[in-house]
């Protein structure tokens, strides 16, 4: 299995006329390669991949396979809120070249605990691939109790979770539930250096697609002990919030279009371009940091 610890960006597709713009997806990757990124996941929420086709995600995922040329590992986004889909997902994950799946907690149909760990099972048991949770209930509603996660982290093949609530005493309490050998990892740009201090080994991160040399170094100093990061950090964090004005990834998007690393910021229905005000407070923050 390969590690998947670390820094990962969870990669926005980047569109041009309503279609993938396959060439600034690769100068995309190309660029968070050369600076350094362990990972990436694809497809996940920040993909926008409800709105993409199985023949689009599939391609999508050849793209970056092909630019990553093993050099990183590659974890596909398969959750939906249909166990059915999320089964027949993962197991394309499998047969595609994935090293891992990323499976979301089913959103707006609300289970109970007993049916997102019969969700997540169901899920583990149809791949031989190691199967990530991901708890994110601003976007879902429910979320994974530690006890749902612990049970579930007896699952061979279910080896983590991208823990996105930002709430660090709850990540710390699933470290101590689940053991050493338990990946938990950070959806959550904002506290991720403090989850790490928790026992967290890595992130799942949207900040990275621009400041990903900075994300890295972070979070490698800080699985050191060097607690100052989090203090070098903050600098940035009025820059980082930014990056949530509105829904993720719509004011990513637009960073990245004016850094130039992809053409357009154009998103798909029911997301929509960044304003024009936001827009202007995003470009000066950015010219603060020098990205600009």
């Amino acid at each position: 299995m390969k590690k998947l610890e670390g820094v990962f960006t969870a990669l926005v597709t980047p569109f041009k006329s309503g279609q993938v713009d396959e060439a600034s997806l690769k100068n995309l990757v190309r660029f968070q390669l050369e600076h350094g990124i362990q990972g990436f996941v694809v497809m996940g929420t920040t993909a926008e991949s409800p709105t993409l086709n199985k023949e689009e995600k599939k391609r999508v995922f050849e793209i970056v396979k092909g630019e990553v040329a093993g050099k990183v590992p590659l974890v596909l986004g398969t959750g939906t809120n249909s166990t059915a889909e999320t089964v027949a997902n993962t197991r394309d994950a499998e047969a595609w070249g994935a090293d891992a799946a990323l499976v979301v907690v089913p959103y707006y149909n609300k289970p109970p605990q007993r049916g997102l760990v019969a969700h997540f099972k169901a899920a583990a048991e149809a791949t031989k691939l190691p199967v990530l949770l991901y708890n994110v209930p601003g976007r879902t509603i429910t979320s994974l109790e530690v006890s749902s996660i612990a049970e579930l982290s007896k699952v061979s093949n279910i080896v983590g979770i991208k823990e996105a609530t930002g709430d660090v005493a709850l990540g710390r309490k699933i470290v101590e539930a689940c053991g050493k050998d338990f990946l938990v990892t950070s959806g959550d740009d904002a506290t991720y250096l403090q989850l790490i201090e928790a026992g967290g080994r890595g992130i799942i991160s949207v900040g990275s697609h621009i400041l990903p040399r900075e994300f890295v170094r972070w979070a490698d100093r800080m699985m050191q002990g060097q607690t100052a990061m989090q203090t070098e950090m903050l600098k940035y964090q009025p820059l980082i919030s930014q990056l949530y004005v509105e829904a993720n990834p719509i004011p990513v998007k637009m960073a990245l279009k004016l850094m130039g690393i992809i053409e357009s910021a154009e998103m798909r229905l029911p997301l929509v371009q960044l304003t024009e005000t936001h827009t202007v407070e995003l470009q000066t923050r950015m010219k603060a940091m020098n990205l600009i």
